[in-house]
């Protein structure tokens, strides 16, 4: 999603006549993330995904239409999600620090689509959400108290 707002701004400068020297160009290149999110985003499936990785990259976690109280070998070790479930009632992924839906959370709404780098991202309590979440569950945008990943 990043990656949008970084070409529109490049776009922008570019109308107004800003010459961007190629390094600076190229840098923002690289720390733009999503291409590999938007290549694996697809028709709403229903189903949340983690990866171990930047940008949906890596090892894939998680992949599951329901609620989890505990993600096993998936604990700890998200940097990034997606959200493909149906939009209407329950179309947010609410994402926790804990097992059993505790601690800290943030969630996931479905037109955000992704988050590519949990690392920029805090829970609730203020913990970093990156290598954080346990376990998640799909609730109403209200049940999010103004806490979103991006």
């Amino acid at each position: 999603m990043r990656m949008f707002t970084a070409a529109a701004a490049l776009a922008g400068l570019t109308a107004l006549g800003v010459t961007v020297p190629a390094t600076t160009a190229q840098a923002a290149g690289s720390v733009a993330a999503g291409p590999v999110c938007n290549s694996k985003w697809g028709p709403r499936n229903g189903h949340m995904y983690a990866w171990q990785d930047l940008d949906c990259t890596g090892t894939l976690l998680i992949s599951t239409a329901g609620n989890s109280s505990w993600w096993g070998a998936g604990n700890d070790k998200a940097t990034s999600v997606m959200n493909r479930g149906y939009v209407g009632s329950l179309d947010h992924v609410k994402f926790y620090e804990h097992i059993n839906h505790g601690g800290g959370y943030s969630c996931l709404a479905p037109g955000e689509l992704y988050a590519d780098n949990l690392t920029d991202n805090r829970l609730s309590n203020g913990v970093g959400a990156n290598d954080t979440i346990t376990s998640h569950k799909w609730v109403n945008g209200g049940d999010c108290n103004g806490h979103f990943l991006t």
